[in-house]
């Protein structure tokens, strides 16, 4: 393998690591999502695994679409920047129902007195919460499982930014086999680095006590969500 290759492959890897690790949207909805809805480590990561493929993925046919029709990387970059204010937009608008929900939920959840005026236990006053009002939800049940769908179709709108000027210098030199481990390099450096975070993350939240906020949770990682969108926004990252 050429040196220009090698040093690719070097900086593919760098790129993945450092992009993903700059980005909080590359792992908090994991993370924020995971403890308000109560997933399993494992169902996190699934989750995760198979957000970071689609993430990828959805780049790397871009570039392979942009090479076999002989576009200029930046014809390339301008559809990756319009897939990036559309995955920022999608984020910010998916955070903030998100939010309104949970804190409506959590108002319906506020605990009150209760005095009970009969029975062995009259007179006794103690707080007492109706989690739902009269309504009783699921939070595994089918409305949850649209929150994974909502967050696979995000990351494969969300561009890999670096990715596309990486792939075009082998592709340029007619080393495809250069293409296809930059890809793969690329790839699962940005894969790992998501789900390692996730997952060390997730392990310390789920020992968080979160007390009087826990009614919250909801809320808080609908604003965390929306934030991460508006970080895209607004930073650039």
């Amino acid at each position: 393998m050429s040196t220009e290759i090698n040093i690719l492959l070097i900086t593919a890897a760098s790129i993945g690591f450092i992009h993903t690790l700059i980005g909080p949207d590359h792992y908090l909805p994991f993370i924020m999502m995971s403890k308000a809805r109560g997933w399993s480590v494992t169902k996190t990561m699934w989750i995760t695994l198979a957000c970071g493929i689609g993430h990828v993925a959805s780049s790397v046919v871009l570039g392979f679409l942009g090479i076999a029709l002989g576009m200029a990387v930046g014809e390339l970059e301008a559809i990756e920047s319009i897939r990036g204010d559309l995955a920022a937009w999608a984020l910010i608008a998916f955070g903030l129902v998100y939010a309104v929900w949970g804190f409506r939920r959590a108002m319906r959840n506020h605990p009150h007195t209760h005095t009970h005026l009969a029975g062995k236990l009259a007179g006794i006053t103690h707080v007492h919460s109706h989690p739902d009002g009269e309504i009783h939800e699921h939070p595994e049940g089918n409305k949850a499982n649209i929150t994974p769908w909502v967050l696979f179709t995000v990351f494969v709108l969300g561009p890999c930014e670096p990715l596309i000027p990486i792939l075009m210098y082998p592709a340029s030199q007619h080393n495809f086999g250069g293409v296809a481990a930059v890809t793969l390099t690329f790839g699962l450096t940005t894969i790992a680095t998501m789900m390692t975070i996730v997952l060390v993350t997730s392990y310390g939240f789920k020992l968080l006590p979160m007390g009087k906020l826990d009614r919250f949770s909801h809320a808080i990682a609908g604003s965390t969500i929306a934030l991460s969108g508006l970080a895209i926004k607004v930073l650039g990252i």
